[in-house]
């Protein structure tokens, strides 16, 4: 049977088809990796929290850490290599209801990312079309201070459809769309990081203050960048406060790598590829953190002024630099991004609840594949369904959204690390590099989650916000109910 034929399910339904080459995985990797946040949140987020520096070591500690837990990835796939990825290994190591735990957390991890790329696409036109605020039209509302027009919701509710269904008509070709915006991704990426190596706008004395600065305080008191020194993180506490309010999200921030078990039935290539497709994706997904957060403060003089403002510091930067032409290569960049981020997400989540269908833990309604295209036409019916909340909430749900995504990716981490010793134990062919790779990772994901969850004396700016807890207790609520649905499975022995 040819790898791109149709396979048939156990009972002889329609299942996925074997369509994805080496160069779409590393794509939906990468896509699902950098996504809006690279290009927004040095301005709203890791300048203030962690300046440049607190945030390039977070960043590269956090890929560190994200390689270490890649190497339990790579040695689990290939022991299960069927959709649903770590919700698989934690069902055959720990049994159905760390599985469904597992799985649930998963899937708000994966699918949080899909709203959150959308509410940026109205940032996008808006940072382009100057004063002409084009998109601004229609009913308007707010939400947490953001006024959230028609026009913006109808286009990126548009989008989340077109790219929904994208993924339904199939696999293959959403893995070459996925190709080639993440080439452009990586292009425009690079010619902004060359730029601000070359340039004379771009000085070292303006990313002062370099561990960031209490934006709060500072905006209270009506402060300027040339009074931003009294504001910033000072001291051990300033500083560690700097580099863990970022490296607290990077489970967020690199969440997508791990997207690539999830489509392990749809690879056509060796499963002995997957850790350095794994790899490459992290250490580019490292490169545009970092390289974006140095560039757009190096550029701007006045940052933190900017940074207050609420401006797209980023945008403002590349202008800085490169004029017009500028604005059209973020424009091109973060569309590429965000656009990549949907259709990664989209396959990834899509594919964990067809998973967990599959296996009893979710209505056999998730599970449904279509026979035409060979996809999980109903779990990517309900993850459109879901995203399109992103656009009714508006931007401000960002940070809530990225919260609710490093939660459910540090728990995936926690429990693919897990099952790696589990699993090495009992087939004896675990070396003592990935026993330790293994151990190593369990204890850095636990560290994540006690970093979102709990509030520590002295660190500010890490753990979650108010609406973030209030998102959480409503994703587990809903968990609640489908594992109810499901009571009779759970208690079954099969």
């Amino acid at each position: 049977m040819s790898q791109n034929t149709k396979q048939a399910a156990p009972g002889g339904e329609p299942a996925l088809q074997r369509q994805l080459s080496p160069t779409h995985v590393w794509a939906i990797a990468f896509g699902c990796v950098i996504g809006w946040g690279s290009f927004i949140n040095p301005g709203k987020k890791f300048l203030p929290n962690s300046g440049v520096a607190g945030t390039a070591i977070a960043m590269v500690l956090g890929a560190l850490v994200m390689i270490i837990i890649a190497f339990s990835y790579a040695y689990m796939v290939p022991k299960y290599p069927k959709a649903g990825g770590e919700f698989t290994f934690t069902k055959m190591c720990f049994g159905k209801n760390p599985a469904f735990l597992c799985g649930w957390f998963l899937v708000v991890a994966y699918l949080t990312n899909v709203p959150m790329n959308s509410t940026a696409i109205g940032l996008i036109v808006d940072g382009l079309d100057g004063s002409a605020d084009i998109l601004k039209f229609g009913f308007h509302y707010t939400v947490a201070g953001f006024d959230i027009y028609m026009g913006e919701m109808m286009l990126a509710m548009a989008i989340l459809l077109l790219f929904g269904w994208l993924n339904i008509i199939g696999v293959k070709k959403a893995g070459f769309v996925q190709t080639v915006l993440s080439v452009l991704l990586v292009i425009c990426v690079l010619t902004l990081a060359v730029t601000g190596l070359v340039s004379a706008k771009a000085k070292g004395i303006n990313m002062e203050p370099v561990w960031g600065f209490d934006k709060k305080a500072a905006m209270a008191a009506g402060a300027t960048t040339a009074e931003i020194g009294q504001y910033a993180h000072k001291g051990t506490a300033g500083i560690l406060s700097a580099i863990l309010a970022t490296f607290a999200i990077a489970p967020w921030a690199y969440v997508g790598f791990d997207a690539i078990p999830q489509a392990a039935e749809e690879f056509n290539f060796s499963f002995r590829k997957v850790s350095w497709i794994m790899i490459v994706a992290i250490i580019f997904g490292c490169f545009v953190y970092t390289s974006n957060n140095t560039v757009a403060a190096a550029a701007l003089a006045n940052w933190p002024d900017r940074v207050m403002a609420g401006d797209w510091v980023l945008l403002v930067a590349a202008e800085e630099l490169l004029g017009t032409f500028g604005k059209v290569l973020i424009g091109l960049g973060v569309s590429c991004a965000v656009l990549s981020g949907i259709m990664g997400f989209y396959l990834a989540s899509s594919r964990l609840m067809y998973s967990m269908s599959r296996d009893g833990y979710l209505p056999e309604w998730f599970g449904v594949v279509d026979e035409k295209y060979g996809t999980p036409k109903h779990a990517m019916i309900f993850c459109i369904i879901v995203s399109l909340s992103g656009p009714i909430l508006g931007r401000e749900a960002l940070g809530w959204f990225v919260d609710m995504s490093a939660i459910g990716a540090s728990i995936g981490y926690f429990f693919t690390c897990a099952s790696t010793l589990v699993t090495a134990k009992r087939d004896g062919d675990g070396s003592p590099f990935l026993l330790a790779m293994a151990g190593t990772g369990v204890v850095f994901s636990t560290a994540f989650m006690i970093l979102q969850l709990i509030p520590i004396p002295g660190l500010s700016g890490v753990h979650f916000g108010n609406e973030s807890y209030i998102m959480l207790v409503v994703w587990i609520v809903i968990g609640l109910v489908f594992y109810a649905k499901q009571w009779k499975y759970f208690r079954s022995e099969a």
